[in-house]
Order: C-alpha cells, then sequence, then structure tokens
C-alpha cells in the first residue's frame, strides 16, 4: 500500500508531507497529510504500535524506535525513487544499487522478523539495526533487488519505470540488455558467496534469524526465475505456489 502511494498516488509535494509524517512519528502530521494519505499512515502507525506494545508486554523491550528507523528508512528510499521518475533523472548502477537494497522492501520487514521471533532479544542486536543493518540483511537484500529487477526490467523499460539496475548499467556502460543482465548475474552468484560465509561468522544474530535473510534471497530468485512472478501472475508461479501449498503429497 505504501509502496503504491509513492509509485502510483502522490506527488512529489504530498510525498515529502508523508515522508515527513512518518520520520515524524506524530498523528498531528495528519492535518498536513492529503485525506487519501492519512489512512495510510495511520495504517503504519497503529500496526507498529500494536506490535511493539505486544512485545513489552512479553520481552520488557521497547523496540518502537527500530522498528520506526524501517519505515523512515524504506520511505525515504521510496522517496528518492519518486523524485528520479519525476524529474527523469538516471542514477548510476552503484548509486542506484546504495538506494535499491532497501525499497526493495526487505531491511524493514527482517527488522520485524527479528523483533517478533527472537527471544530474548538482545540489545547487542538492536544495536546492529538502529546503526545500520546486519551484514546478512544487506547481501540478502541486495540479492533481492538484483534477481527482482532481472525478472521486471523487460515490462519496467516497456511501460516505462524508474530505471531499474539493468537499465543503470545499460546507461552507463554502453551495453546491451543482455550484456546488463549477464553482470547483473555474475554479482547475484559474488553476493551469495559472502552471503554463505556470514552465516558462519560471529554475531548477536542466532541462526535462525540469518535463515531467514537467506529465505528472502532464496525466495526471490524462486519468484523471478521466470520474469516477473509478482506482478505477471505467470502459470509457472501460480503451479508452484499449489504445488506447495494446496495439492496433497502423494
Amino acid at each position: 500500500m505504501v509502496d503504491d502511494v509513492y509509485d502510483v498516488y502522490g506527488t512529489i509535494e504530498e510525498l515529502e508531507l508523508f515522508t515527513n509524517a512518518v520520520e515524524r512519528w506524530d498523528t498531528d502530521e495528519l492535518e498536513n497529510l492529503p485525506d487519501y494519505m492519512k489512512m495510510s499512515f495511520l495504517a503504519v502507525y497503529n500496526y507498529v504500535n500494536e506490535i511493539a506494545f505486544d512485545v513489552l508486554k512479553e520481552k520488557g523491550v521497547n523496540i518502537i524506535p527500530y522498528l520506526k528507523k524501517g519505515w523512515v528508512d524504506l520511505c525515504k528510499a521510496y522517496m528518492k525513487e519518486a523524485k528520479w521518475y519525476h524529474s527523469g533523472y538516471k542514477p548510476s548502477f552503484d548509486e542506484y544499487l546504495e538506494n535499491g537494497w532497501i525499497s526493495i522492501g526487505g531491511p524493514h520487514v527482517l527488522i520485524h522478523n527479528y523483533v517478533l521471533g527472537a527471544n530474548p532479544i538482545t540489545m547487542e542486536a538492536l544495536a546492529c539495526f538502529e546503526q545500520d543493518y546486519p551484514n546478512i540483511v544487506y547481501l540478502s537484500q541486495m540479492i533481492f533487488r538484483l534477481t527482482d529487477d532481472l525478472g521486471t526490467c523487460s515490462r519496467e523499460i516497456r511501460v516505462g519505470d524508474v530505471p531499474k539496475s539493468i537499465e543503470c548499467y545499460m546507461n552507463e556502460k554502453g551495453v546491451s540488455e543482455s550484456e546488463a543482465k549477464e553482470h547483473v548475474k555474475s554479482l547475484i552468484d559474488q553476493t551469495w558467496k559472502k552471503m554463505n560465509e556470514d552465516v558462519l561468522t560471529s554475531s548477536p544474530f542466532p541462526h535462525s534469524f540469518k535463515e531467514k535473510a537467506m529465505n528472502v534471497a532464496r525466495m526471490s530468485l524462486w519468484m523471478y526465475q521466470f520474469a516477473d512472478g509478482h506482478t505477471d501472475q505467470d502459470p509457472v508461479t501460480k503451479d508452484r505456489i499449489a504445488s506447495l501449498l494446496i495439492e496433497p503429497v502423494l
């Protein structure tokens, strides 16, 4: 829903107001928002506070600052892409990825995952989210972003959208779409190797959390293996979901 606010509905001026409201985390900001944005902001605000109440009651930890940071980072990343699109700006490959691994949405999802799943929640782990993000999160979300771009780039180049990694590399290096895709595939392979190494490295996070971060990357490869399995709802993805969740194992 919030993604569509930035991609489809909001003007730049309205999106600035929405981003500011999330950053301030104050319901008084509702007065500054257009009516259609008020429900979106309240949905996020109430959702986070409800989770935080349950975690505080059960585990004795105030996790609002960390969940808020995840939402602020996500909205700022969306905001940057909206400005690029409306101004016609074409980011470099590295500039795009620096923002894109956050705008894919996974980092803030994994913050929620940690605070809801970890028992106990450690301040050492929370500090990793507060300062930046754990390396395992960065690596898994980079794979998510690159595989998403591989699956969706042809459609998005055709219909018009924010330049994604494929197009950015094509613009920067003057290469064909197929050559850009091969570069991105090699980058995915390199990132997988780094993530496999990171899983074995000591950190304040339990292995179960690292496994979940890796599962996001695995899911992205599954979803976008045959083009855009999320938006286009191709038969292969439908059959896979039915096989996994609906059809009995014989």
